[in-house]
């Protein structure tokens, strides 16, 4: 616990227009990963975290609502997403992959504001070449919390968006930020 800075709680929400893997559908899950792997080795100074969500039959507009939550020690590593194709007889097919810069949020954590009204925007992040955002993200207040909103595009594959929410959680005992 002493490498914890905190943790970081991705509200992994929805597919968008997926790629087909099957003969007319998908059955699609994410997996979010964290930390360094050099030659399959975990090189990290905390560890190596893989994490995901439930697969969704049939589906290539998911709605998985599902939280997963990393233990964050390293703010400068991005974060990595990958969506999969659940198969039966065979490996699991690749769907795409996307990743992310927990950067923005953390430093709107820091500012360490407080009453707010709900829906107040605190800062914007716009897509660039060299995120995978697909539309502008916004960081805002909400129920008393810091949350940041953002649609990925996803890499490697014809087509297809995930929608996500996160939201830093404090932990007693931990570094913090």
């Amino acid at each position: 616990m002493e490498n914890l800075l905190g943790l970081l709680r991705i509200h992994v929400q929805r597919g968008v227009n997926l790629a087909v893997r099957d003969v007319v559908s998908s059955d699609p899950y994410v997996v979010i990963r964290m930390g360094k792997q050099i030659l399959g080795f975990v090189s990290s100074l905390y560890h190596f975290q893989k994490l995901k969500t439930r697969v969704i039959k049939k589906n290539v507009n998911p709605e998985w609502n599902d939280d997963l939550t990393l233990s964050i020690a390293d703010l400068s590593l991005p974060v990595k997403l990958t969506v999969y194709d659940r198969d039966t007889f065979s490996l699991d097919d690749k769907m795409g992959d996307a990743e992310f810069e927990i950067g923005p949020l953390v430093n709107a954590v820091k500012m360490r504001l407080e009453g707010l009204p709900n829906g107040t925007i605190i800062t914007k992040v716009q897509p660039s070449r060299q995120n995978c955002l697909s539309q502008e993200s916004c960081i805002i207040w909400n129920n008393g919390k810091v949350v940041q909103d953002m649609f990925l595009r996803l890499r490697n594959v014809e087509t297809g968006e995930v929608e996500l929410q996160l939201e830093w959680i404090h932990v007693p005992g931990s570094r913090g930020l």
